[in-house]
């Protein structure tokens, strides 16, 4: 299985920099079996029946991404040097793992100030990561992240455009309620109070987990033999309410379809004894294809990177070649692709 597998063309003005107003009225490509269809998220409940069981991921986007300065004394006076951090994950003593642009410009021992007097010292690094230590903790440490940070948007939208005010509504769910994501649940940025007010009415029902999203989810697969990629490790819980709500819809008959890929993700770890169970802790499974699927009847996911392991984990889902035909109509159709772009439903 070659990484050139999972490879396509994508027209550079397919790629959405802001996403549909009102949320649910972006498009929805249905693929049923061998068929496709053409719709609206505002349709999802022609598509979903009674007893369906939407499973959502609960985690709350930080706004991770911080501009500073490094201010330093020297034979020449004071020195000034502009420096870019995004928070990657908090660690167990209370500082973070972050991505410091340029890291050589920073010495081990030396303070980036932000803005809202959020302060932080670089006390080391390693692969390419720095490690923060916040001047500040707890409530005061929430509150000026707030003031000074910006949302973490995905590589390709920040190329185009920075992040503004809008993005602290647009990048995050409306039921985001667990702090700890540096990357959004895509899929469900679609949903809105109307359309969750439409799903409840037609039967369907809602089960939370909480997979905070890393950075590592827009990492390159660098290797040909994608078999061999080693997937970076997110946390997770699904709970024991969430798992027991899991299998009383499946013995009853009603179908489980994650909105998101973080959401499969999770609940298929969680049931890799073959049964949905509690779970908390890392995860770092890969799905490509010729993963067996436990829980998972059918998804609901935007359109991805080329050569990404989220387009592996679709063709596991769908077929390698189904997967092609699937994305060679929504570019045929215009669809927008990734984070803020339109979506899919994707039903084996």
């Amino acid at each position: 299985m070659k990484l050139s597998d999972f490879d396509f063309d994508l027209p550079e003005g397919l790629i959405a920099t802001r996403p549909a107003s009102p949320r649910s009225s972006a498009r929805l490509l249905v693929a049923e079996g061998d068929r496709i269809t053409d719709a609206r998220v505002t349709q999802l409940t022609d598509w979903l029946r009674p007893g369906d069981r939407l499973i959502l991921n609960d985690t709350k986007v930080i706004p991770a991404r911080l501009s500073g300065l490094r201010k330093r004394l020297g034979d020449s006076g004071l020195t000034e040097a502009r420096i870019e951090a995004t928070l990657l994950e908090p660690q167990s003593d209370g500082s973070w793992a972050a991505l410091v642009k340029p890291l050589k410009k920073v010495r081990d021992g030396e303070v980036i100030t932000f803005s809202a007097d959020l302060s932080a010292t670089l006390e080391g690094r390693s692969d390419g990561q720095a490690t923060l230590k916040f001047n500040l903790e707890g409530d005061d440490f929430d509150a000026a992240l707030s003031a000074a940070g910006a949302m973490p948007l995905p590589p390709y939208i920040a190329a185009k455009r920075p992040a503004d005010q809008r993005d602290h509504e647009d990048y995050q769910t409306v039921w985001a309620r667990n702090k700890g994501a540096v990357a959004a649940p895509t899929a469900s940025l679609h949903f809105d109070a109307p359309l969750l007010k439409a799903l409840s009415e037609h039967g369907v029902q809602f089960t939370h987990v909480t997979l905070h999203v890393g950075a590592g989810t827009f990492l390159p697969v660098k290797v040909d033999d994608v078999t061999t990629h080693k997937m970076h490790g997110e946390w997770g819980q699904v709970s024991e309410q969430a798992a027991a709500q899991i299998a009383e819809t499946r013995s009853s008959g009603g179908r489980i379809i994650p909105v998101g890929t973080t959401a499969l993700r999770l609940i298929e770890t969680a049931s890799r004894d073959g049964a949905i169970a509690p779970y908390e802790g890392v995860t770092d499974i890969f799905i490509y294809p010729g993963f067996k699927f436990n829980v998972t009847d059918a998804l609901m996911t935007n359109f991805h990177l080329p050569k990404s392991t989220l387009m592996m984990l679709v063709s596991a889902l769908m077929g390698p070649e189904r997967i092609k035909s699937i994305y060679a109509h929504a570019i045929k159709e215009q669809y927008r692709f990734f984070s803020y772009g339109d979506a899919s439903l994707l039903m084996p």
